[in-house]
């Protein structure tokens, strides 16, 4: 997916995004208090931070993205030593109500989870300079040229493409002495979630050039691919995992929100040695119930972009430089193999490590819409 490309399809989506959230007749849910803060933190006076949950069933309990920004909003919270808001969204018609409930509140910034509240985030910007914004995945207010549209919007952005390279390697040598295929599927056709599905095919292509191998890619073909049209755990997310199943796959990447537990789900019905992979947090730790099944997941480190602007933010010095999480700044990069390790080759780590280094210093090109 080229730059242009995407900036095209940005303007598709947040323009769509926008007319939902005005049709939406429904009001926004009243913003929840977190547990009182630690004394003592010295943040400006009256600094309030604030988050709005992406468009998810599971709101700050989707053991991923949303809950990864919570985290790291409270965690900022306490160690500025205040209090904090949170508003969680069901559906795209809640992020304008939701972001004026906190505004109404007197909240002084504003975390917005998601690509897909971007738009909404940068209107309120610009309707209230007076608020300063996190946009997590904001694909929308910058050019990556280092300055954003709006003076008081601070993206936080990922090359998760770089963590999901080395994912998709390590799952194509798990699969190369089995039915040499994988598969993938992602929520909704965002550039945010689709990055993850590109690596991952870039990193079984650099296996398969490095081997002489043939493992297949299944679910995305390096410009479009398979989509349930929701980040949920639904009847949809279950058809198109069980449609990579019945293909025969060996591994699967679900991207988005709750729809790996769908994959989970049909992993064992199928009663086959399938592995599954996590996004954003090691979901080995995050959600135990899926953890004999996980190959690795590929870490977005929402929570530290997250916690490191609002941390400045609270002492006064709030920076609209977008934060762009990479392996070398450790924003990106994959779990342990965990209950794995002895299921993959013993030489997998030690080349893991190796790919890692040489995407670091630039020998081993991973392209993205970030990098194009």
């Amino acid at each position: 997916m080229t730059f242009s490309t995407t900036k095209k399809f940005v303007g598709v989506v947040a323009a769509a995004g926008l007319l939902v959230a005005l049709a939406g007749c429904g009001s926004a849910p009243e913003a929840t208090p977190s547990e009182s803060a630690d004394a003592g933190g010295g943040a400006i006076e009256g600094f309030l931070p604030c988050i709005v949950s992406g468009a998810s069933p599971a709101g700050f309990e989707d053991k991923s993205f949303n809950q990864l920004g919570l985290e790291g909003l409270e965690s900022a919270a306490s160690e500025l030593g205040v209090e904090s808001l949170q508003v969680q969204s069901r559906a795209a018609a809640d992020f304008a109500p939701n972001i004026t409930s906190l505004l109404d509140q007197s909240c002084t910034l504003i975390t917005t989870v998601g690509f897909d509240l971007a738009n909404a985030a940068a209107e309120a910007a610009i309707a209230n300079p007076e608020v300063q914004f996190v946009s997590i995945d904001d694909i929308v207010d910058t050019d990556f040229d280092g300055e954003t549209d709006a003076p008081n919007i601070k993206p936080v952005i990922f090359d998760t493409a770089q963590a999901a390279f080395l994912a998709g390697y390590a799952s194509a040598s798990y699969s190369a002495d089995k039915g040499k295929k994988v598969g993938t599927f992602g929520g909704q056709n965002f550039p945010t979630v689709a990055i993850f599905m590109d690596g991952f095919f870039q990193g079984v292509n650099h296996w398969n050039a490095e081997k002489g191998d043939t493992v297949e890619v299944l679910g995305w073909d390096g410009s479009d691919g398979l989509f349930t049209g929701a980040f949920a755990n639904d009847q949809n997310a279950i058809n198109t995992a069980q449609g990579l199943v019945d293909q025969g796959v060996d591994v699967i990447l679900p991207v988005g929100g709750e729809i790996y537990l769908s994959a989970a789900a049909v992993i064992r019905d199928s009663g086959r040695d399938i592995a599954l992979l996590g996004v954003d947090a090691d979901v080995y730790e995050t959600d135990p119930t899926v953890a004999e099944l996980l190959l690795t997941s590929i870490l977005k480190a929402v929570d530290v972009g997250v916690n490191e602007a609002v941390v400045a933010a609270g002492m006064g010095e709030f920076d609209p430089t977008p934060f762009i999480g990479t392996l070398e700044n450790d924003g990106v990069g994959i779990a342990p193999f965990h209950d794995f390790e002895s299921k993959v080759s013993p030489d997998l780590q030690g080349e893991i490590d190796a790919l890692r280094a040489g995407i670091i210093d630039g020998s081993i090109p991973v392209t993205s819409y970030l990098s194009e």
